[in-house]
């Protein structure tokens, strides 16, 4: 398979995955392949996969199939969480050649550089305890934005979640490691880095020199702020828990972190918010959208929420949709709970029925619009920094604002990758 010169890639799921899957790309530019956009015919195509993401099965043997239509020579590789968790599933698609775990993705030229096709998919897959190194990611050219993975792995335990069971232990970069890839980001143009992890405020767990490193995120964000060249810095998604009241406090002060937190909150109920295993309350929740509202009230806030959890009742639900109608966000995240083999929450009854759960997610929706209508409503007539981005939409260019307004204007070229004051209208 040496002779293999052109990659093709497909991400689903996270921005962590497209961090990665960039990084994968550049490891095999590096090795003299030529990148492809995933409709062209290439020698290799990646799909990187997702475990959070409904119909994770479906949705990859649907891209396996379109591959085998336009390039039934072609060597198909699949990656990610899903490839983790049910390698062998994945192996059993037809078309599908290579599987490689989370132990094995950054490895993946040797693999195939020593791959022969055969009549069955290779697996080189690996047990999850032995996931416990790091790997610097961060996506170029791929958006305006550069999402740089800091940490990676979770130590929680969330009775929904299988992220633990993909990507391992919570680990990290250290601090001077990401220093030195922000210098290169800054070096190569880039105006925005969105910090990315699997659970970013957890930053700081790793080793060196077969030592254990203690570093804080907060440490982290401080040390960035003094970079050259980064104008903006976005926290892609914390913890309440984590997010301490020195983080908000800095961010507040910050002249390059932007007013912009997204906070999972899943449930906003506090037996549910047990059953889900969460490691906070509600009570927590409002005090973190309190006193960032306090000292940015210009700041934009969004929320992961969970709808139709097993026991969730209609009187669950209603908890949390008064909790968030009456909190001082700005949108929503709303995922409709799906069961996942080899979680808590399997064992946890009543089962919510499906069109209760489609219905939940209808409703939280709705809200979400409205509660961005309103956020963006209160800056209308207001002055706020845009970086807008290079791709043009019909003649459109789209950016955003500081505290995360999207702004649209007809495109012009000179306002790629800048940032212009703008008169919210």
């Amino acid at each position: 398979m040496a002779q293999a010169k052109s990659v093709a890639f497909h991400t689903l799921g996270c921005k962590l995955n497209f961090s990665e899957t960039s990084t994968l790309g550049r490891l095999f530019e590096n090795d003299g392949f030529k990148k492809k956009e995933f409709e062209d015919e290439a020698d290799v195509y990646v799909i990187n996969t997702c475990s959070v993401t409904d119909n994770a099965d479906k949705e990859c043997r649907q891209l396996v199939r379109r591959i085998q239509r336009r390039a039934p020579g072609s060597m198909v590789v699949i990656t990610g969480c899903y490839a983790q968790l049910k390698p062998q599933e994945i192996a059993g698609i037809e078309g599908v050649d290579l599987v490689l775990g989370a132990a094995e993705k950054f490895n993946i030229v040797d693999h195939i550089k020593n791959f022969t096709k055969g009549d069955s998919a290779q697996i080189c897959s690996c047990d999850i305890e032995d996931v416990n190194t790091f790997h610097a990611s961060y996506s170029v050219n791929d958006r305006t934005r550069t999402f740089l993975k800091v940490q990676d792995g979770c130590d929680y335990n969330c009775a929904f979640c299988t992220i633990p069971m993909a990507r391992g232990i919570s680990r990290s970069d250290s601090i001077a490691n990401v220093l030195e890839n922000v210098k290169e980001l800054a070096a190569g143009g880039v105006k925005e880095i969105v910090l990315t992890g699997v659970n970013l405020g957890d930053f700081g767990k790793g080793f060196e020199g077969g030592k254990r490193r203690e570093e804080s995120f907060y440490e982290l964000v401080q040390a960035l702020e003094n970079v050259a060249g980064i104008e903006r810095y976005r926290i892609s998604s914390i913890e309440p828990n984590l997010l301490s009241d020195e983080i908000i406090e800095f961010v507040a002060r910050s002249r390059k972190f932007m007013p912009h937190f997204h906070i999972p909150l899943q449930s906003g109920n506090n037996e549910i918010l047990g059953l889900m295993r969460r490691r906070y309350r509600r009570e927590l929740y409002t005090e973190k959208v309190h006193k960032i509202k306090s000292l940015m009230p210009h700041c934009c806030i969004g929320v992961d929420v969970i709808v139709g959890f097993p026991s969730e009742s209609d009187a669950h639900f209603q908890d949390t949709y008064d909790f968030l109608h009456g909190l001082d966000i700005s949108y929503l995240h709303v995922f409709t709970y799906s069961e996942r083999a080899n979680t808590a929450a399997l064992d946890i009854n009543p089962v919510v029925p499906q069109q209760v759960r489609q219905e939940r997610n209808k409703m939280l929706r709705n809200l979400s619009f409205k509660k961005m209508q309103y956020f963006t409503g209160q800056h209308t007539g207001e002055t706020r920094s845009v970086l807008f981005e290079s791709h043009a939409k019909n003649g459109m260019m789209e950016g955003y604002t500081d505290n995360y307004i999207k702004v649209s204007t007809p495109f012009r070229e000179e306002w790629v990758n800048q940032i212009v004051d703008w008169e919210l209208r």
